[in-house]
């Protein structure tokens, strides 16, 4: 099965993209793990990747497309693929719809939209805390420390990172808004969308993106999820 899952930062993507992987048998696609990943690895891409984030620009387009290209041309990837937050904007989408006719021609099974109200999105990540030593997250209200702004591994500071202050996570979300309508659309027009109600456990969350998916998703209930 070939899925693309869309959703506002904070929405829990990952998390039921990882899920996914484990109940399809298809790999997890995530535009930002492989730009980390090409970076790391010092590739030619990741190289010319790097030059873009190091001056705070963001990556174009043309260089994220070559490395999902890249990494939907992989074997594990023959047979279906999640991808986590990608596209991101119609152009992209058309892009990777051509894409995917090329060689062997394979089309996207379904589109799965996780919506989740700009109120819950911001409690969510502007309450997430970071201890400066050890990295260890925490949640204000889901997951607090044991001692307050201290953490239960190495009793390090916790601090709130830049990105999740609530303006930032606001501007993020008016962002997110702006350019996530138009997709949609679009994939609404092809047939593919579907929206699920993002608020739950992450596991009533992934049995309504299963139902989603119909036979095919149903077919794949006996793998652990």
């Amino acid at each position: 099965m070939r899925l693309v899952l869309l959703g506002p930062p904070g929405a829990g993507k990952g998390t039921q993209a990882r899920m996914l992987e484990k109940r399809l048998g298809a790999p997890q696609v995530a535009s930002g793990d492989l730009l980390r990943t090409a970076v790391r690895s010092r590739t030619a891409l990741g190289v010319e990747a790097k030059r873009y984030m190091d001056k705070g620009a963001l990556v174009p387009d043309e260089l994220v497309l070559k490395l999902v290209e890249e990494r939907l041309s992989q074997p594990d990837a023959a047979s279906g693929f999640i991808l986590d937050g990608f596209p991101r904007t119609v152009a992209q989408a058309e892009t990777l719809s051509a894409m995917l006719k090329t060689g062997a021609p394979r089309q996207l099974d379904k589109v799965i939209a996780i919506m989740v109200p700009d109120e819950e999105i911001v409690k969510r990540i502007s309450g997430r805390r970071t201890c400066k030593n050890c990295g260890a997250m925490y949640h204000l209200i889901y997951d607090p420390p044991r001692n307050h702004n201290l953490c239960n591994s190495c009793n390090g500071e916790l601090y709130q990172r830049d990105d999740d202050a609530e303006d930032t996570v606001r501007m993020r979300l008016e962002v997110y808004a702006a350019t996530m309508r138009p997709l949609l659309e679009y994939y609404e027009r092809a047939g593919l969308l579907k929206q699920i109600d993002g608020i739950g456990r992450p596991e009533e969350i992934q049995q309504r993106i299963v139902e989603a998916l119909g036979p095919a998703g149903a077919a794949a209930k006996g793998k652990p999820a």
